[in-house]
């Protein structure tokens, strides 16, 4: 596992805009490396690739979304998105990109992979992105602890603190 350090973006739709550290949305829903009941905090490492991921089936018209942009400095990063991570972990990028969502009732073998990377003290995980339309170059970064502080500081940049203190929802 490695110290991940950058910038990082995540599109919330705007009713999730209370709460854009939250990972209240992948509680209520689950998400590929998540169960549902298990705070997560789903993000890319290019703003585009956020984008094509909240546009998951929405392929004829775009929704109203608020980029973020967060600033990380984490250790405990495992990068699945090349061979060597995935060997570490006892995957494969077959497994990764498994219909999840199809394998809820049973689980599927991305909840298991990352409870055993959790159990390990795993932090966060660098993986590609599965979302239609996404290049291999499309990566995503998914926290499974992330906090204001080390070793897992994951951070609304000041840019994006500005941005939500000028929204308001009616």
């Amino acid at each position: 596992m490695n110290r991940f350090k950058g910038v990082v973006y995540r599109a919330h739709h705007p009713n999730w805009n209370f709460g854009p550290m939250s990972g209240d949305g992948a509680v209520h829903h689950g998400g590929r490396f998540s169960p549902v009941g298990l705070p997560a905090l789903y993000a890319s490492l290019r703003p585009e690739t956020a984008w094509l991921e909240a546009q998951q089936g929405f392929p004829f018209k775009a929704r109203s979304l608020v980029m973020c942009a967060y600033d990380v400095d984490c250790e405990g990063v495992l990068d699945l998105t090349t061979e060597a991570g995935q060997e570490a972990a006892g995957t494969s990028l077959k497994e990764l990109a498994c219909p999840w969502e199809d394998r809820r009732e049973q689980g599927s073998a991305t909840w298991r992979l990352s409870a055993g990377l959790r159990a390990k003290g795993c932090a966060a995980i660098l993986v590609r992105s599965f979302a239609p339309g996404a290049e291999q170059f499309d990566v995503n970064i998914v926290f499974w602890r992330w906090s204001g502080d080390a070793p897992s500081n994951v951070r609304l940049s000041e840019k994006s603190l500005r941005q939500f203190r000028k929204i308001k929802i009616e």
